[in-house]
């Protein structure tokens, strides 16, 4: 019978721990499991008291040297004694394995893992902390510049476009008001003053997904899989909307909010024209993330994304977001 062609798969577990085992030089009884399948799949490591995270990058999902770029920043920023998970060589000095999956070859790395746990709600105090973690991030990626992707206005609110207009009908009234506040953030956007925008190596996903805390407090971010290079006021931007989808008591959103900016300008200071963009960056970035949605249906977001979703993220996050933080008499309501 003949094979067919697949475009994603899930790779056993059991088999990737021996994999693991025998390229990390661990001894016997090391344990894999299935942590979860995304945008690429993780698998948690276990060996005597250790643990560990591997990667496994979708197939084409990014190349060699974006890979081998986000090592150096996590190396640099394991160097500053920040607190992320960083990747490890193998016994032959290697960080990237490769796996041939039914779909072609797939590219891994293994990372060390963040103690603690994922917190959806914590304390203003920790927000705190992860405002100055945030900032010493940005102190050492301030002008890095990594060969991997810039993240530019066009690529942010314009080529997420090109995902969605395949999932969402173009005559409908969320597509409507996508387009007029796509038009409005980038007018907002191009009257920035860029001197007053500090330019590095970003992120562009810390939220409460990709870090653990201790019961101690001791904060440890994750997931650089994002990482490019843009204005470092993105993080800050990301931060604060995830903060306003997660807290729905609004004191303490906003004491929160408050304490996350204080911890970050403990370390380094905010422009006046960073903080007039948070609002603006905030809301393009959802333009950005839902675009990856659509972009990555095929072998990720299917299981959850149909027009429904998509009107419900633009009716209740998206556009939410832009009338109580950007503007509210802008643009006109999404009438149906």
């Amino acid at each position: 019978m003949e094979k067919f062609p697949v475009i994603s798969s899930t790779l056993s577990a059991d088999h990737l721990g021996i994999l693991v085992a025998n390229k990390y030089g661990l001894a016997d009884h090391v344990s894999c499991k299935l942590l979860k399948t995304g945008i690429n799949h993780s698998y948690l490591i276990e060996h005597e008291a250790n643990k560990f995270v591997f990667r496994l990058y979708s197939l084409n999902w990014r190349s060699d040297l974006d890979i081998n770029e986000e090592i150096r920043l996590l190396n640099l920023l394991k160097q500053t004694d920040i607190s992320i998970s960083f990747p490890l060589k193998d016994i032959n000095d290697n960080y990237i394995q490769y796996l041939e999956a039914p779909e072609g070859r797939r590219q891994g790395v293994l990372f060390s893992f963040a103690e603690g746990d994922k917190q959806f709600n914590f304390s203003a105090d920790l927000h705190f902390k992860v405002g100055k973690t945030m900032a010493k991030i940005h102190q050492a990626t301030f002008n890095l510049k990594l060969e991997r992707i810039t993240y530019t206005p066009k690529i942010v609110l314009e080529d997420s476009f090109l995902h969605l207009q395949k999932l969402l009908s173009a005559d409908s009234a969320e597509m409507a008001w996508m387009l007029s506040a796509q038009q409005y953030l980038l007018k907002e956007i191009s009257k920035a003053n860029v001197n007053q925008l500090r330019t590095g190596s970003v992120h562009l996903d810390i939220w409460f997904d990709n870090m653990n805390i201790t019961k101690s407090g001791k904060i440890t971010i994750f997931d650089f899989d994002f990482c490019g290079n843009g204005w470092l006021c993105y993080d800050i931007a990301y931060y604060i909307l995830q903060l306003h989808s997660t807290e729905k008591d609004i004191s303490q959103r906003d004491l929160k909010v408050e304490n996350f900016l204080k911890g970050y300008e403990s370390v380094t200071q905010l422009t006046d024209e960073e903080r007039r963009l948070l609002p603006i960056l905030g809301v393009s970035l959802y333009f950005f993330y839902l675009g990856i949605q659509c972009q990555r249906y095929d072998n990720w977001s299917n299981v959850f994304l149909n027009e429904t979703y998509l009107k419900r993220f633009i009716n209740l996050l998206i556009r939410k977001y832009f009338e109580e933080n950007v503007s509210a008499k802008t643009l006109p309501p999404i009438k149906h």
